[in-house]
């Protein structure tokens, strides 16, 4: 890396990200140097880094290229690789609009839990397709300090579990991830969401995710929610034939969640861009030695 590297920030629900644009995947993004972009005191800042290439540019979405021209090459804030982040395609969608490589209307956009469909809204708000949640049958039971729930097990293409709870606060702080048993469940570690209802079909969440902490938001979390409180209320669209939809308060915001009788879901909510610059390489050459 010899010359200034562009980035934007910007973020979905407060779920905030470094978005590095980079459509010929020439920048090396070790995860020591997401972990140095992500650092909020030493570094810009974030949940997470979006890494934006072209499909054909990247091994790992080269098969998706003839579906979609981009790749969302998402990394956690410690610089762990992620399948899926629902907030993050959003933010990355408002990217490429903002940037002349989208308009209005639909577009696809390659993931490592497959390739996304997202409608840019006149309106300003973008609903992304989040494709099915899987629903795996084990029991499940997530602890912090002496209190522990059950908790539904819901895949959308990253692990999720849903825990019922009386008061948000008994989340505890949530700056180290939840305990949760039986340790097999989650080889990779789990994204535990702890939820609360505030009305019919509207409830409220906190969320741990693995290798972010705490974040303000979580899309994937909030379509795990939605399911799991869904079947927790005897609402199976597949059964009923009726879409279900569920208002998902977040610390960061609102998201609406819409499970269909096909049971793909769709997300609906805000992304924004807020600020670009330009870093310094041999800043992240130092500090990553």
């Amino acid at each position: 890396m010899s010359s200034r590297i562009a980035f934007l920030k910007g973020h979905g629900t407060e779920n905030d990200f470094v978005i590095v644009p980079d459509p010929d995947n020439a920048v090396d993004l070790s995860p020591a140097a997401v972990a140095a972009l992500c650092d909020r005191r030493a570094g810009i800042g974030g949940d997470g880094v979006l890494h934006v290439v072209r499909s054909a540019a990247h091994p790992e979405a080269r098969d998706m290229a003839a579906q979609a021209e981009w790749f969302m090459d998402y990394r956690n804030s410690d610089g762990s690789v992620a399948e899926m982040c629902g907030n993050g395609v959003r933010v990355f969608a408002r990217y490429l609009q903002r940037a002349g490589h989208a308009t209005a209307g639909d577009l696809a956009i390659a993931t490592r839990g497959g390739v996304k469909t997202v409608h840019l809204a006149k309106d300003g708000d973008i609903t992304v397709g989040m494709g099915r949640a899987r629903l795996p049958e084990q029991e499940v039971t997530v602890r912090v300090g002496e209190r522990s729930w059950p908790a539904r097990d819901v895949d959308m293409g990253n692990p999720h579990a849903v825990a019922f709870v009386e008061d948000l606060a008994h989340a505890g702080d949530l700056a180290t991830p939840p305990e949760y048993s039986p340790a097999s469940a989650y080889p990779e570690g789990v994204n535990v969401e702890f939820v609360v209802d505030r009305g019919p079909r509207h409830v409220a969440m906190r969320v741990h995710e693995r290798g972010s902490g705490e974040t303000r938001s979580c899309g994937t979390g909030a379509c795990a929610v939605a399911v799991a409180a869904a079947r927790r209320d005897g609402a199976d669209p597949a059964v009923t034939g009726t879409p279900v939809t569920y208002t998902v308060d977040v610390p960061g915001g609102r998201l609406v969640i819409t499970e269909r009788p096909d049971g793909e879901i769709e997300m609906t909510g805000p992304a924004v861009i807020v600020a670009e610059g330009e870093f310094d390489p041999a800043w992240l050459d130092d500090v990553v030695r």
